[in-house]
């Protein structure tokens, strides 16, 4: 069964619409204002409404106060909030939908600290301690697998058609989060990329090679 997919980074309906009929689990929409992928809540809110219900809308948040959290979850339909800044665990409890926290481990021993975190999912970014995501780094797989013992996984950064296959394989998560590698430019889809995306997925899957 292969895992879950989230593209994130949608800032139209049409993208939106192309990674739900490749197969998209969740759609993320990043409100961090500093991001080429930023999308005003009001645009994402007419999006997600036209959604499926089966795929869930994900609110990508940079260090925002819990009340500005709060009323773009109300006010535009999210299901799921992924935290992406340097929030503590403390910031990461009592609200009304699940949380996904992102981190950028770049050692081993820094991932225990994750253990304090109530979590719906911990997301593993490629990106330096001086970026948000979005950076197309890939991350260190050894430190992906040690976060398991801790948390449902999500794997991000620098994930394509190109290696997916070899990442899932070689770790398994709960979920990828996949953005620059299905991009022409920031903030625009690839379609061709996103369905090769999915193929590259699906051949992948035990007893699917050589069909």
């Amino acid at each position: 069964m292969r895992p879950r997919v989230k593209i994130c980074g949608i800032t139209n309906l049409r993208d939106a619409l192309c990674s739900v009929e490749a197969g998209a689990d969740y759609l993320g929409f990043i409100f961090y204002q500093k991001s080429p992928r930023y999308i005003a809540p009001d645009k994402a809110a007419l999006i997600i409404r036209q959604l499926p219900s089966h795929v869930t809308p994900v609110g990508v948040f940079v260090n925002d106060a819990r009340s500005t959290i709060n009323a773009v979850i109300a006010g535009c339909g999210i299901r799921l909030i992924q935290l992406s800044g340097d929030e503590s665990p403390d910031d990461c409890r009592d609200y009304p939908v699940p949380v996904w926290k992102a981190f950028r481990f770049r050692e081993r021993v820094d991932v225990p600290r994750t253990a304090a975190f109530q979590l719906d999912a911990a997301l593993l970014d490629g990106a330096r301690n001086d970026e948000y995501g979005g950076s197309g780094a890939a991350a260190d797989l050894s430190i992906a697998g040690a976060m398991k013992a801790y948390h449902r996984l999500v794997l991000a950064g620098g994930l394509s058609s190109e290696n997916i296959a070899e990442v899932i394989a070689s770790v398994a998560p709960f979920a990828v989060d996949v953005n620059s590698g299905v991009e022409h430019v920031p903030g625009k889809k690839d379609h061709a990329r996103i369905f090769e995306l999915f193929r590259q997925m699906e051949l992948a899957e035990p007893g699917r090679r050589g069909r």
